[in-house]
């Protein structure tokens, strides 16, 4: 190779985005299956549409996102654990399915080991939210007060037993030593309508799911159960600031079946992250009011079996 050649040749691979140059050795040779646990139009399956359409361009072969709704996501957490590790199918995990159905019932996958995670996409906080203008509660201290003095009587809705939501006022009775009435519903949109109605005191909203009924006043975020406020919401403070230590946030993010191998999960680690950095998402993320919720795998994984964990050990001194 001449010296002009071989200069051509540095300078074209300097040119190159670092991240879509990693993990040499592996690619995928049909369409990769990303695979959603809930319905067409909710929040889980709208981050794997906006993600899969930021990446498509650094991928030989399509992505196609796949909805198996069922069981608060366990049924498609099922299907991915059974699926061959061969870096064709991953699972949009980190929600319910991994960090708190497993902790109520069993489940035909153990979420610590049967998955090979790849990357966070997200860290969505959960908000504990009151009915605005004719509701009867305006902060946190009032409800806790309420429920000190009348335990088993202010009503919490969830989007079903089991769920992250469900948990949340399992972790936060379990350090405040209260006790709440759970109401499970069928997803955020149902909580929302029934704090509206007054059909129950409290309800937890997921940052993306806030949306005008928040901006307008008709629910109000009183608390959020985060490590730190939110930048759309800054007004709003954590549980731990109140002083509970409560720590719940929805992640999402992408797993694999645990045989994948580090070249795999290498070249989807690479490839979803420099897609986290394009504008398509970057306005995805403007618009749902949330900042960057990047994790590599190891840390992923940590983070869920930490929530677990938590949840667990309040399911037990219950």
């Amino acid at each position: 190779m001449s010296r002009m050649t071989r200069r051509a040749a540095l300078a074209g691979l300097l040119a190159t985005p670092a991240l879509a140059r990693a993990s040499p050795g592996w690619e995928p040779t049909r369409p990769v299956q990303l695979i959603a646990g809930f319905a067409p139009g909710g929040g889980s399956d709208i981050i794997a549409r906006t993600i899969a359409e930021a990446c498509q361009p650094l991928y030989p072969v399509p992505l196609v996102v796949v909805n198996r709704p069922g069981a608060g996501g366990a049924l498609a957490a099922e299907a991915v654990a059974r699926a061959s590790p061969d870096g064709q199918t991953l699972l949009l995990a980190g929600g319910s399915e991994s960090t708190s159905i497993p902790a109520h019932r069993d489940v035909p996958y153990d979420p610590k080991s049967s998955f090979r995670s790849v990357i966070r996409l997200t860290r969505h906080g959960h908000f504990i939210c009151v009915r605005g203008k004719t509701g009867r509660f305006r902060d946190m201290r009032q409800v806790m007060a309420a429920a000190r003095e009348a335990p088993g009587r202010i009503t919490h809705g969830s989007a079903g037993a089991g769920t992250l939501s469900h948990s949340l006022f399992l972790l936060l009775e379990k350090r405040a030593g209260v006790e709440f009435l759970h109401v499970p519903y069928t997803g955020g949109g149902p909580v929302a309508q029934a704090l509206l109605s007054g059909d129950i005191d409290l309800g937890v909203q997921a940052s993306d799911e806030l949306g005008g009924l928040a901006a307008s006043g008709d629910i109000v975020p009183i608390a959020l159960a985060s490590a730190e406020r939110a930048p759309a919401w800054p007004n709003v403070p954590t549980l731990r600031e109140l002083g509970f230590e409560v720590v719940a946030d929805n992640q999402k993010g992408w797993v694999g079946p645990a045989g994948m191998t580090d070249a795999m999960v290498g070249y989807h680690h690479d490839r979803f992250r420099q897609g986290l950095q394009s504008a398509t998402w970057r306005r995805f993320l403007e618009r749902i009011g949330e900042t960057d919720g990047y994790a590599d795998g190891r840390a992923f994984q940590a983070a869920m079996d930490r929530l677990l964990d938590d949840i667990r050990g309040a399911l037990r001194s219950a």
